[in-house]
């Protein structure tokens, strides 16, 4: 399952995953996702390692933005995993 999080000016879309566990604990995916022209851009990021695992058409200045922007608000991100998404009314 995939949770909308927050759209950044350019259109970027942030969305997470729910908490998932694996041999090396619990993490959550968060991806960044942005139209371009003739399709999108997309990332990424497993927290809390901070590890890339995709990343097709960001630049390294932008990833290094999003890491920081992820350092910032990882904690949040996690909470809202672990209660099924924003809730937005």
């Amino acid at each position: 399952m995939m949770y909308a999080y927050l759209t950044f000016e350019d259109d970027t879309l942030v969305t997470h995953s729910e908490i998932r566990e694996n041999d090396a604990g619990k993490y959550i995916d968060v991806y960044f996702e942005k139209p371009v022209e003739g399709g999108f851009c997309s990332a990424n990021c497993q927290l809390p390692s901070y590890k890339w695992t995709m990343n097709e058409g960001y630049s390294d200045k932008e990833i290094a933005f999003f890491t920081e922007w992820l350092e910032h608000n990882s904690g949040t991100i996690f909470k809202y995993a672990g209660c099924g998404g924003l809730q937005i009314a």
